[in-house]
């Protein structure tokens, strides 16, 4: 019998997210990179995986951003990210945006939030996948990289089934002086789901973009009730569906506050990126 909210919560520590003041007129500036050229519209970011300020950026303390997520709708209906200060895991899915918060309670979000990094897009599958034989987390990839048709080419990936576990994170709200996303991990709570339904919500970025993005696989989670999710850790798939949405197209929103401007962005990170991504600093 199948409990989709069935998960325990482990205390751990991890990260929370930075306040910083709202600029709802200073809205963006937009810097294109690949072939796609000029202003964007919402019809042009259909075909556009859009993102909204830079991994190491949030990875150096950049917590706090000045994009609304009534503004981040207009770029996608699917995707993840983070809130101001770092206050739990954002997941949208079918349109909607979710937060997970570290106390392992799910909200809808306001438009009025703001989000220091979020990575979205329309999600129109090209590919689907059939995973079965209780794949663990790098079994999935394994079997996405074998289907994928371009390693360097960006792609959302929805992964909906039955999960024989999941363990996924969330991060708690910080407060200045902001310390380093490393740091700030260390206060994580932890959740744990066995033998629940529910949809893996991520993006496939390639090695070349590390320093903006996660480079490889980036997923959140939601339970089949949207009660609770996370950042995914660790999984275990019984039997599901991965749909995936190649785009060549890439828009980055970049922050207009001094925090971003003032922080030095530029030094490669990855060390420090795996360890905060494996939920383990």
């Amino acid at each position: 019998m199948l409990a989709p909210g069935c998960g325990r919560r482990v205390q751990s520590d991890i990260v929370k997210p930075i306040r910083h003041r709202q600029r709802p007129r200073s809205y963006l500036i937009a810097l294109l990179l690949t072939v796609f050229v000029g202003c964007a519209t919402d019809n042009s970011n259909r075909q556009t995986l859009v993102q909204y300020s830079t991994i190491n950026a949030l990875l150096s303390g950049v917590y706090d951003g000045d994009l609304t997520f009534g503004q981040l709708k207009r770029h996608g209906d699917f995707g993840l990210g983070t809130f101001n200060a770092l206050d739990g895991e954002m997941v949208a899915l079918d349109g909607n945006f979710y937060q997970v918060k570290t106390d392992g309670t799910v909200a809808l979000v306001a438009d009025a939030m703001l989000t220091p990094f979020a990575t979205v897009t329309f999600f129109k599958p090209d590919h689907s996948l059939s995973l079965t034989n209780s794949l663990d987390f790098h079994g999935i990839e394994h079997a996405l990289d074998q289907v994928l048709p371009d390693k360097n080419a960006f792609y959302a990936i929805r992964i909906e089934g039955v999960f024989a576990s999941v363990k996924a994170r969330s991060v708690p709200r910080q407060h200045l002086p902001y310390p380093p996303l490393l740091e700030a991990a260390k206060r994580q709570s932890i959740f744990e789901f066995h033998h629940v339904r529910g949809t893996m919500v991520g993006f496939r970025v390639p090695e070349y973009a590390g320093k903006l993005n996660v480079p490889g696989y980036h997923f959140h989670f939601l339970t089949a009730d949207r009660h609770a999710g996370g950042h995914v850790l660790a999984c275990r798939i019984q039997s599901g569906k991965a749909e995936i949405d190649r785009t060549t197209r890439f828009l980055m929103i970049l922050p207009q506050h001094g925090a971003f401007a003032e922080t030095d962005i530029a030094q490669p990170r990855n060390e420090e990126l795996g360890t905060v991504e494996k939920g383990e600093p």
